[in-house]
């Protein structure tokens, strides 16, 4: 098996680039892709007849490059319209939703936000039904207002 390999590297190397194609579409930050674009520079060194050291140098040298040169360009023009783009909980603040349980002033109920059910809190008492905007969050726990 690793004498197979041996002489045929150039399929390790497009595994790991497209392995690591597969595993960018789950990132997006463009940083695992860097690795394939060294993948594919080690596939093209395989097929000139270089030794495995050079192939993994190679592979090193290009995954570099491409991290110094390619990702931030990549990232400029692919998340141009939003750098500060907010993530998860966060992109939740300014949100409406609505109360599906009773929020009670200091105590806890759950708005619904895009099918999503959170555990919200308020200043005041707000019924079911009532539609919400998001002011704020506590780890898990939003804060909300009334419309």
């Amino acid at each position: 098996m690793i004498e197979y390999l041996a002489e045929n590297m150039w399929q390790v190397w497009a595994i790991i680039a497209i392995v690591c194609l597969i595993l960018e579409l789950s990132s997006g930050d463009f940083f695992i892709i860097c690795f394939s674009i060294g993948a594919v520079f080690a596939v093209i060194s395989e097929v000139c007849g270089l030794s495995i050291y050079w192939q993994i140098f190679i592979f090193a040298i290009f995954s570099l490059l491409s991290v110094l040169f390619v990702r931030p360009v990549a990232l400029r023009y692919l998340h141009k319209n939003d750098p500060n783009k907010p993530s998860n909980a966060d992109a939740l603040l300014g949100r409406t939703g609505k109360v599906t349980e009773p929020i009670s002033a200091g105590r806890s109920g759950y708005v619904q936000i895009d099918g999503d059910m959170w555990k919200a809190v308020s200043q005041q008492n707000i019924a079911v039904g009532e539609t919400v905007r998001v002011i704020g969050r506590e780890s898990t726990i939003i804060t909300v207002e009334m419309l």
